[in-house]
């Protein structure tokens, strides 16, 4: 059994490119919400900024998912990518608050235009298993978690913020360049020029007739909820780590990288397992992990040290990953005949999910605390996954 799970070349250069792209952006992406806090930021103004960041993403979703028909996929994801490239320049020229916000707009247009062309390509594209595929996608963020932070973290030590946005600005544009290069010519086939706009309507239309089934909806339910805790975890655990663990920031960038480089063997591992299973079982079972490690958050906090965080972490991950590459592949397997379409509702489905559980825990969060959330979130995602695990045996 080789070491590696199989990887397509369409595969291997959608995913370099989104790891060139979080790479850049995650040299300062991980200090964000403690740059907020030390801004003057209140916990709900946090996750109202995650709002403005992730909502954009979900209303151009199905505009960049039309584009995609005329616009040849790559040069859609290139531009993108040269949005966050703006957004880092926008970082260090733009000191008013209301431009500060304009920038997090443009920031989540820019993630749009890359993230419905990627996943549009991925679902387009003839695959042996769209799951495996999709699980190397999402796979990226680990892989760059081990280096990006410390890496991130020196320069803001030696430069401030302005030294980190500065190397994030030239390496998204380096980004641009590699992803226009590597895709344009292999994704040349995918564009249709005589598509119109109403056909577009009308492909929603029959995409939403086939959605309208059971199984597909009770499916969709399980995988909001994951995201909707993944949105929660994603802009408050860091501030967790720090206002209620009391960490330093250097023992937050240790856990980011340890974190990162003990989960990339497990991830290899998950991606061959994904790759087996059908995309519903991906679902449910990433669900219930996910759902148990966020409870065990809560029952274990009087308990909970350096290492004991860190296995919890790596064990909500790994359910994360399971549910999202099956719902990915899932929305493919149903909708294959619209992969444009269907890239651009998968990426409004997952960032209107992390955007509400970002809001929702901004809101919620001065009330409850965040042990409650891991033990209220956490729940409702086991629950969720148990019931959707029943009814489908039934």
């Amino acid at each position: 059994m080789p070491l590696f799970p199989k990887i397509e070349k369409i595969t291997r250069d959608v995913s370099i490119s989104h790891f060139f792209l979080m790479f850049g952006y995650r040299l300062f992406s991980l200090y964000f919400p403690l740059f907020l806090v030390n801004k003057g930021f209140s916990l709900s103004e946090v996750g109202y900024t995650y709002l403005l960041i992730y909502l954009p993403i979900a209303i151009f979703s199905p505009l960049v998912g039309f584009l995609n028909h005329k616009i040849n996929p790559a040069i859609l994801a290139s531009t993108g990518i040269l949005g966050y490239a703006l957004y880092a320049l926008g970082m260090l020229l733009i000191k008013n608050p209301l431009l500060f916000y304009f920038w997090q707009v443009l920031l989540g247009i820019s993630a749009a235009l890359f993230f419905v062309s990627a996943r549009a390509i991925l679902m387009g594209f003839s695959l042996e298993s769209h799951n495996r595929a999709f699980a190397w996608f999402y796979t990226v963020p680990f892989y760059v978690n081990a280096s990006a932070p410390a890496i991130g973290a020196f320069f803001i030590w030696k430069f401030n913020f302005i030294g980190v946005f500065i190397l994030s600005l030239v390496f998204q544009f380096f980004t641009a360049v590699f992803c226009f290069t590597q895709l344009k010519k292999q994704t040349k086939k995918l564009i249709d020029k005589d598509f119109e706009f109403k056909n577009s309507i009308e492909n929603y239309r029959k995409i939403f007739k086939e959605m309208k089934n059971k199984n597909t909806l009770i499916l969709l339910f399980v995988s909001f909820s994951v995201l909707l805790l993944a949105g929660f975890y994603h802009s408050f655990f860091i501030l967790f780590l720090k206002e209620t663990l009391s960490w330093s920031q250097n023992q937050i960038l240790l856990f980011g990288s340890l974190l990162s480089f003990l989960f990339l063997p497990i991830s290899l591992r998950i991606i061959k397992e994904v790759e087996k299973s059908k995309s519903k079982k991906n679902i449910l079972k990433g669900a219930i992990a996910g759902g148990i490690f966020s409870v065990l958050f809560y029952l274990l906090l009087p308990l909970l040290n350096f290492f004991s965080v860190l296995f919890l972490a790596i064990g909500k991950s790994a359910g994360d990953l399971m549910a999202g590459s099956g719902r990915s592949g899932f929305l493919r397997q149903k909708l294959k005949e619209y992969p444009e379409e269907t890239g651009a509702l998968d990426t409004f489905f997952s960032t209107l999910g992390v955007a509400l559980g970002a809001l929702i825990g901004g809101l919620a969060i001065l009330r409850l605390g965040y042990g409650l959330i891991f033990l209220v979130g956490g729940f409702l995602v086991l629950f969720f996954g148990i019931f959707g695990e029943v009814f489908a045996k039934n």
